[in-house]
């Protein structure tokens, strides 16, 4: 990192650490990825911080668009995508677990076919840490009987009993929704 690169919380570095000296990466592959993550500068400034997982497909994208619009209009906030952190990732899952741990809330957009964040729900579920600070907006399909596989339904269930699945069907909905997250 350069003197012009943002400060990186303490806790952050530790954990970022921790995390990259397990995968043993080269030197060069660690600096890319600690330069990547310090370009999230106004995660460290913002008193809340959205990491929002869906689909990237045409239609599903403009809907995942549209919970970031919502949320990065809060003035102590900001959100974004996976793909909104530049640089060359060769593991998915390690991307995610180090942005995961910066944020305050991991917000799932969850669609029928694709859902977008199938490995991402895995994680979510099985990481305390992470579970503990991720909500899911459901989208709900009256006119299907299962419109999510049996894994998927077992997430929403703990989510659901924990009060932080949010259900809609249309993007009125979505909107309404995106606006109860804490």
């Amino acid at each position: 990192m350069t003197d012009d690169d943002p400060p990186v919380p303490e806790g952050v570095l530790t954990s970022a650490t921790e995390r990259l000296e397990a995968e043993e990466l080269s030197l060069a592959d660690n600096e890319e990825i600690l330069h990547a993550l310090s370009e999230l500068r106004p995660v460290y400034e913002s008193e809340r911080s959205y990491f929002v997982l869906g689909s990237y497909d045409r239609e599903p994208i403009r809907r995942l668009n549209l919970v970031v619009d919502r949320l990065n209009r809060r003035s102590d906030a900001y959100a974004f995508r996976m793909v909104d952190v530049r640089g060359e990732w060769d593991n998915g899952i390690q991307k995610f677990s180090l942005i995961a741990d910066l944020v305050t809330h991991v917000v799932g957009v969850a669609e029928r076919e694709p859902s977008g964040f199938l490995v991402e729900q895995g994680l979510l579920a099985g990481t305390e840490e992470y579970f503990e600070k991720t909500h899911v907006l459901k989208r709900e399909y009256p006119e299907v009987d299962r419109p999510y596989d049996w894994m998927q339904d077992g997430v929403f269930d703990l989510l659901e009993e924990d009060e932080r699945l949010y259900r809609w069907e249309t993007e009125d909905d979505l909107v309404e929704i995106t606006e109860a997250l804490p």
